[in-house]
């Protein structure tokens, strides 16, 4: 099947050339108008194409692996915050599209950290190549703050963050193994069993609770051979994500172009409420409640997650 599809629609895998020089990988397919989909942190781009199959003779979507991750995964980062080198490399990415399809605006959906890397986006390059933009369970801030608890995790931010500080410094010493299986086994199963727990927090249905609970074991054997390309990049994201502040909600009040606020409403990373509060700020926004969602919406609710998708294109 996947062969079909990639004779079919044409799957390639396109590379531009970012601001620092740096070749990135970005996975494209269909044959339509040109569509940006901006991943998570930690999955692969190409884990939207099941959702764009029926959309593909209308829309060509381009999917960038963001340095660390999927194609990308040997990519390194030049700068700690990798938030904003995202951002940068996305103004490149809309670059390339725009110039290649002579289009002038392109819709553009981010689903968790994709969604938060668009929100520093607008703060630093604007709305003048984004026709709309579809947020995915993302609030624009990550720490909690004085006048807003809208950062992630909720009332156990401060439990889960103190969980990252204790992995980044047992880490340390580690960090110029690049092999993982050279990494002590205590070190490696406090990561993995971090990576299960916030996947567990992510997902809000039973049955993608019990597929990620499956799919997450790793027991001392297979510990052993697991190569986890992604480990490094990984902790110093979240050392990135525990010690920058990440707050922009002050760029909400100037995205002067159509937003759907898409929010899962059993959602443990970012609740549902706060998400409503922190949408009010957009000038243009439709909110969306799925609620039978958490956070990892796709996986929750796959149908509903396509047929949001296939609405928020329809507009544009």
């Amino acid at each position: 099947m996947y062969k079909d599809i990639k004779a079919r629609y044409r799957l390639t895998c396109d590379y531009i050339h970012a601001d620092d020089g740096t070749r990135l990988p970005m996975s494209v397919i269909g044959t339509g108008k040109p569509v940006l989909l901006l991943h998570a942190f930690g999955m692969d781009a190409r884990q939207f194409i099941p959702f764009t199959v029926p959309l593909l003779s209308r829309y060509r979507f381009y999917l960038p692996h963001y340095r660390g991750f999927g194609m990308a995964a040997d990519v390194s980062l030049p700068q700690f915050d990798f938030i904003e080198q995202y951002a940068t490399d996305t103004h490149a990415v809309l670059n390339y599209i725009t110039a290649t399809t002579q289009t002038e605006r392109v819709p553009v959906a981010g689903i968790s950290m994709g969604a938060l890397v668009m929100w520093a986006y607008f703060g630093r390059f604007g709305t003048d190549k984004i026709s709309r933009f579809l947020n995915i369970d993302q609030a624009p801030m990550i720490h909690h703050q004085p006048d807003a608890k809208g950062g992630v995790f909720g009332d156990a931010q401060a439990q889960m963050f103190d969980r990252f500080r204790k992995l980044i410094a047992a880490s340390q010493p580690y960090m110029a193994l690049s092999d993982f299986r050279h990494v002590p086994d205590g070190v490696k199963k406090a990561l993995l069993d971090t990576e299960r727990d916030f996947s567990l927090l992510s997902v809000g249905s039973r049955a993608a609770f019990g597929v990620t609970q499956l799919s997450s074991m790793r027991p001392s054997y297979r510990r052993a051979f697991y190569k986890h390309p992604t480990w490094q990049h990984k902790i110093r994201a979240l050392h990135a994500y525990t010690t920058l502040p990440y707050d922009y909600r002050t760029v909400l009040p100037t995205v002067d172009i159509p937003v759907t606020w898409l929010i899962g409403a059993r959602s443990k990373l970012y609740p549902a409420n706060e998400q409503r509060n922190l949408a009010a700020l957009l000038p243009q926004v439709d909110i969306k409640t799925l609620s039978n969602a958490g956070h990892a919406i796709p996986m929750d609710a796959p149908i509903a997650f396509y047929q949001s998708l296939k609405a928020f294109l329809a507009q544009n």
